[in-house]
């Protein structure tokens, strides 16, 4: 998988490399929009978190700021990857935007993500 999630000082970076990853973390049944970052470290619902992330082919890493909504913990049934969802805050609008340009068609296809 090509999700890289890496933890720096109390700051998250992510890199999501492929559409297929971005569909996969993406949660657009959270209001502003959510990411699902994979992690072994346990956080709380609620807890803000910082993120670095880069985007597909993009040169700049984009700051995020959100709150853990979602959290899936190690040993999770049925396979599912530890992690956490984060809901993107109002100011990350345009980055909603970009993530659902690339994901144009691809968001109501029922496959399975690393969420839901």
């Amino acid at each position: 998988m090509s999700v890289i999630p890496r933890m720096s000082h109390g700051i998250l970076s992510l890199s999501i490399n492929t559409k297929e990853d971005l569909y996969k973390a993406y949660m657009p049944f959270i209001v502003n929009g959510g990411l699902f970052i994979p992690t072994p470290r346990t956080y709380q619902l609620g807890e803000e978190v910082f993120m670095l992330l880069t985007l597909m082919e993009e040169d700049d890493k984009i700051p995020v700021t959100g709150k853990v909504v979602w959290v899936t913990p190690r040993a999770a049934q049925g396979g599912r990857i530890p992690g956490i969802g984060i809901q993107l805050s109002q100011e990350d609008s345009t980055l909603v935007r970009k993530i659902e340009t690339y994901l144009t068609g691809a968001l109501n296809s029922g496959r399975r993500t690393d969420t839901m």
